[in-house]
């Protein structure tokens, strides 16, 4: 009977042998029959990215002499297509069945869950279900108080820095967009009470004050944990789930996800317990309209099949947003700045638009209908999208079989989205290396997946327009203040592509008060 057991075994090892080999000569194959880069045995293309200073400029390469999709192999098994062809893109991003996040966004888990960030399937899509309304223009225009009064605090702070020959912008505008997400005001009646802290101010519902208080634990937390899913990304070591316990940087997780996860939860179980102690009128009060509810409050009132959301589901969504919404914004802020500092007649421009919609007030009640017709401010942005996408690169893996033109891939495949290679194509934009805004006035949209700095399709971002409507309110400030000027040398940016593109060597400009 032993003998008969371990054949049974044996049997079974070299089934599960033979199909693994089946496989991967099979996903072998249809790798091999895109184009791309010779490899090295082992290291792949490996040594082609030693460094995030390195990555964007040798995928952009790559793309130019293949024709937009490549072929890439990092070690001895993982394999990737790097896509950035028109086509591919609209075929992957308009898709309906092609869903799935790569697996690097394992890296987030620990601290997001399943959120909307990374989760997929029936999950993924009641929740975006659900979340949609939040994002609602009567929603949206009662965070203007929240951009505006984090905005006045990054003016003032901004003001220490006239006068000096340069200055790096990132870190302070990082700060303003986390207190914007996390709910920062100055407002004094705005901190009553926690509902109205919840409803009133922003996506995580409680003040961190990260502009007054850059060390504070939470700030800290949130700054750890954005370098460690980078380092671990990048990390052969950190990579692997059994090696990485044993590395400093686990520890540093365990004490920042603790910090992390208690001050989403507190909110959580504050802003339920108030909502049990009010009546159905003051429910609605606090939720702005009868049926356009906040954030938070939408999460806490909803249900799947009958079923509310757990507490845990919730947290996973606060967190996700807090996580999406301050980096990106920020970088997209800085990289703006940085590009009106250095263009003059497009500043001059959007300085006149500001003239246009305030005259001479010097501290405008602004609007969120003034933020709307902000219009050449808006073409702004999105010139500075184009050129210096906060998320360059993004991955999907495929579920079943894709058949392209000229290639076929596999389920199970994983494909890179390369935002900043088909933005800086000269068949979809004339001049491209040309910073000018004027190129968004007359959009036509015919090209929807060219343009891709929130994604498209189903999976596209979806608090894009609070993320516009911050930059605009935040940018608009600092215009009115400053003149921004360029560094004499002009500084020349170093792109890094890490969690969201940043500036190795800052982002850096120099400021004069207006008169």
């Amino acid at each position: 009977m032993g003998i008969i057991t371990e054949l049974f075994v044996l049997f079974g090892i070299a089934s599960l042998v033979y199909w693994w080999l089946s496989q991967f000569t099979k996903n072998n194959q249809y790798f091999q029959s895109i184009p791309g880069p010779p490899a090295i045995p082992i290291l792949g293309h490996a040594l082609d990215f030693t460094s995030t200073t390195e990555y964007l400029q040798t995928l952009f390469r790559y793309s130019k002499q293949y024709g937009g999709i490549f072929r890439l192999q990092i070690g001895p098994t993982r394999k990737v297509v790097v896509v950035s062809d028109y086509k591919i893109l609209e075929c992957i991003l308009s898709s309906t069945k092609l869903l799935s996040k790569s697996t690097a966004y394992k890296f987030l888990y620990p601290w997001l869950g399943t959120g909307l960030l990374t989760s997929d399937g029936s999950k993924w899509k009641k929740h975006r279900r659900i979340l949609t309304p939040a994002f609602h223009f009567q929603i949206l225009e009662q965070f203007v108080e929240v951009f505006e009064s984090c905005g006045e605090k990054l003016v003032e702070i901004f003001e220490k820095q006239v006068g000096k020959d340069s200055f790096d912008v990132y870190p302070f505008v990082t700060l303003c967009s986390l207190d914007i997400i996390c709910g920062k005001s100055s407002f004094p009646e705005l901190m009553h009470h926690v509902s109205n802290i919840c409803v009133k101010e922003s996506i995580m519902g409680t003040s961190v004050s990260a502009q007054s208080d850059a060390n504070s634990d939470y700030v800290r937390s949130v700054k750890d944990m954005c370098r460690i899913v980078l380092e671990r990304a990048l990390s052969p070591i950190q990579m692997h789930d059994f090696l990485y316990p044993l590395t400093q940087n686990y520890s540093t997780q365990q004490e920042a996800l603790k910090i992390l996860h208690t001050q989403t939860i507190n909110v959580i179980r504050s802003r339920r317990q108030e909502l049990k102690s009010k009546d159905e009128g003051t429910k609605q009060e606090h939720s702005f309209t009868k049926n356009k509810k906040a954030f938070l409050d939408l999460l806490l009132q909803a249900t799947i099949d009958e079923i509310p959301l757990t507490e845990e589901e919730i947290r996973e969504q606060v967190d996700t947003f807090m996580f999406e919404g301050h980096d990106t914004t920020a970088s997209a802020i800085s990289f703006s700045i940085f590009c009106l500092a250095n263009f003059p007649h497009v500043q001059q421009k959007a300085f006149e638009e500001q003239k246009f919609i305030f005259g001479d007030d010097r501290n405008p009640n602004v609007t969120y209908a003034n933020l709307r017709n902000m219009k050449y401010l808006e073409q702004v942005i999105k010139e500075t999208l184009r050129l210096y996408p906060s998320v360059p690169v993004y991955g999907r893996k495929t579920t079943e079989i894709v058949d392209f033109d000229n290639a076929v891939l596999p389920a199970g495949a994983t494909i890179l989205l390369f935002a900043y290679g088909i933005q800086r194509d000269s068949k979809y934009f004339e001049d491209p290396e040309t910073f000018n805004p004027s190129r968004f006035e007359n959009a036509d949209g015919k090209l929807p997946y060219a343009f891709i700095p929130f994604s498209a399709g189903p999976r596209n971002c979806i608090g894009q327009k609070f993320a516009l409507l911050e930059m605009k309110s935040v940018l608009s400030k600092i215009l009115r203040k400053f003149e921004l000027q360029p560094t004499n040398p002009q500084h020349v940016l170093k792109l890094s592509a890490e969690a969201v593109l940043k500036s190795a060597n800052g982002i850096k400009i120099k400021l004069k008060c207006r008169r």
